[in-house]
């Protein structure tokens, strides 16, 4: 049996409408008779509220949980989100100090206070240090503080904690080749790193949507779905475009379904009314009804601002899980040759109204194109977001 702790800053617990790729991990460690806690912060970032560490849901889990303190933060950019990530990066600090040494530390990165405090206590202590790259900071924040000189600058401080933790891990594991090539870079001890997507249980997710199927859809409609965070990465207001230049030429019965919440939704529903197209805000779902919706939907879209150090996000593999053709402006090379690859659906040019609409022409006119395209993305799901299948090498890596 190990001792394995696992470092994660932006856990979802599986009660808080999630579907953590950590909490996932854990389960399936102690399946293997492991010894493993999570390690997280008592402030939930997506909905910029508090946990508490005594729950009763967190004490049913499976697998230990250790909630350290965050100071709260409303921007996602904003220098209280910095000072908040240093005061949780001391709290662990200090926690680490009181705990016994684990046999192996497995840290999601970012954030990268957090990630560079367990990588120093982990090449300290001589402890097996695993790293997954979910996203590239400081690379994200540059999409939405960009001014050239200054914002390299500003941000250096940032790239040199992110070249720290890469260099001082063991294993490199993450959720795109985009990003495991970015920690290889600097990284001097793997040979090689894996890309494991995100993705989800297709088993569990199958049950998911069949127990929250939504009946009442009009035959007569068309429904285009987006599912994820409402904030800067994402050109919703190119999808409502697009639709609105669909609707001057007469096509009314296409109906967008943003699923989601964030700092921009205001911003995109009253764009929405402005323009007067067929939309409907539903807001965060637990992961279930969400899985429900989609199998209801025709057409999935990943409208991807351009600049965005995005890459295989959670979205896509959804949308494959649920069989969806997907409409794409994301720039990201390694999702566009997926797309083309697999025949999963059409690239869009990034920030294109017109060409998005005549992409939506195409599949909302041809019915077979859609399903074989459906079936193209069920089949990606199948073989590269399948977690059952693809995360035994996580788990044979840490395990």
């Amino acid at each position: 049996m190990k001792d394995i702790l696992i470092i994660s800053h932006f856990v979802d617990f599986p009660f808080e409408k999630g579907n953590d790729r950590f909490c996932y991990i854990a389960e399936k460690l102690r399946l293997y008779g492991n010894q493993v806690e999570i390690v997280t912060s008592d402030y939930i970032h997506v909905s910029k509220s508090y946990r508490h560490k005594d729950s009763v849901e967190l004490l049913k889990l499976n697998y230990k949980t250790t909630i350290l303190h965050e100071p709260s933060y409303l921007k996602n950019v904003s220098l209280k989100r910095v000072y908040s990530h240093y005061v949780f990066g001391k709290n662990l600090e200090s926690y680490l100090l009181g705990r016994d040494k684990p046999d192996i530390i497995y840290c999601a990165v970012p954030s990268l206070n957090v990630a560079k405090v367990a990588a120093k206590y982990a090449k300290k202590n001589n402890i097996r240090f695993i790293i997954d790259v979910q996203d590239l900071w400081p690379e994200a924040f540059k999409m939405v503080f960009n001014v050239p000189v200054l914002s390299d600058a500003l941000f250096y401080p940032m790239k040199k904690q992110a070249d720290y933790i890469y260099d001082a891990a063991d294993e490199i594991i993450a959720v795109s080749n985009t990003y495991m090539n970015r920690a290889l870079k600097v990284n001097r001890k793997c040979k090689e790193g894996h890309s494991i997507f995100l993705g989800t249980e297709l088993a569990s997710f199958d049950s998911l949507m069949e127990k929250n199927k939504f009946i009442g859809k009009p035959e007569t409609e068309i429904w285009l779905t987006y599912v994820g965070t409402l904030g800067h990465s994402y050109d919703l207001t190119c999808v409502i475009d697009a639709l609105k230049i669909l609707e001057g030429k007469g096509i009314k019965n296409i109906k967008f379904i943003a699923i989601g919440d964030g700092p921009l939704k205001f911003m995109f529903e009253n764009y929405a009314k402005e323009k007067g197209v067929y939309v409907e805000f539903i807001g965060r779902l637990e992961y279930g009804k969400m899985a429900g919706i989609l199998k209801s939907c025709d057409i999935a879209i990943n409208p991807i601002k351009a600049g965005s150090a995005g890459s295989i996000i959670n979205k896509v593999g959804d949308y494959s899980a649920a069989g969806l053709p997907v409409l794409n402006t994301q720039e990201c090379t390694e999702y566009r040759n997926l797309v083309d690859e697999y025949q999963i659906g059409l690239n869009c040019q990034n920030n294109n109204a017109e060409d998005l609409a005549t992409k939506l022409v195409q599949l909302y006119e041809n019915e077979t194109l859609r399903k074989t395209m459906g079936k193209n993305s069920r089949k990606l799901a199948q073989e590269l977001f399948d977690r059952k299948q693809t995360y035994m090498k996580i788990i044979d890596l840490i395990g």
